[in-house]
Order: structure tokens, then sequence, then C-alpha cells
């Protein structure tokens, strides 16, 4: 006769933390967005010394004009916690630093029928911002203005 006797199944022995399986995945996240950020950046530099001064001149202000969105919100900044953007800048701050903007014009000045190399280095330069942004923690703000989790 057999008796049936219940038995713990033991765990395996590969199980793997969830936090570690999380910070693994934001600091693959992180570098490749670091990768992204360093080949626009080169690619930005080559627009601006194949095709002169205007170029390289707009790669540089659109590299710095989505943390232009900061100062939508100037007046309320002091009244406002430490790390938090004033509510007022947080639409133009989000807009100014989705990928997905910058890589849409990219897509639509290949196929369009209008080629100007100062446009293509100026959407470099944006797209090294908001690749950096990324690879160094800072992300879109919730409507509150703090980083988003």
């Amino acid at each position: 006769m057999s008796t049936l006797t219940p038995t713990a199944t033991p765990a395996p022995a590969t199980a793997v933390p969830t936090t570690t399986v999380k910070r693994a995945l934001a600091v693959t996240r992180r570098t490749a967005w670091f990768a992204n950020a360093l080949f626009w950046t080169a690619f930005a530099v080559l627009e601006g010394v194949n095709h002169g001064w205007l170029a390289g001149l707009l790669a540089g202000f659109f590299f710095i004009a989505p943390d232009l969105t900061f100062l939508v919100g100037l007046r309320d900044a002091p009244h406002m916690a430490k790390g938090q953007l004033p509510p007022r800048a947080v639409p133009y701050y989000n807009t100014a630093h989705r990928a997905l903007l910058p890589v849409a014009l990219i897509a639509l000045y290949t196929f369009a029928p209008v080629v100007w190399a100062p446009a293509f280095a100026a959407l470099c330069g944006w797209l090294a911002h908001i690749s950096y942004d990324r690879a160094f923690g800072y992300g879109l703000r919730t409507k509150d203005g703090f980083q988003r989790g």
C-alpha cells in the first residue's frame, strides 16, 4: 500500500531576486541610452564639420534647447520642492524630452523632397540631449513636476 504525503517543492537554486533583475535591466537600459547619446553626438559633430558653421550652431542650440523649457516655470521655481519642476513647465518639458518627436522628424526628413543639412544636424543634437538625459537618469515628469519613477 502506498501513502501519499505532501512534499514541499524546493525553490530552484538559480532563483534571482526581483530587485537584482530590475537593477540589471535599468543598467542595461541606461547603457543603451548612453551608447545612443554618443552616436547622435558624433553624428551631430560630423554634420557640423561636413556642412559648415550653421549646421554646427543648430546642432549645439538644439542640444541645449530642451532644457530651456525650465524658463517657463522660472517665476514659480522658488516655491517648488527640491527636484520639482513647476507644473506650468511640465507639458513643455515633457514634449521637448520625448524621443519620438525628433525620431519622427528625422523619418519625415528622410522622405521629404527638401534637404537642408542644418535641420538634420539640429535633430541629431536634440536626440543626443534626450539620450544623455535618459542615460543619466532624467526622464519625463509627472504633472506635479517630479521625476517619473
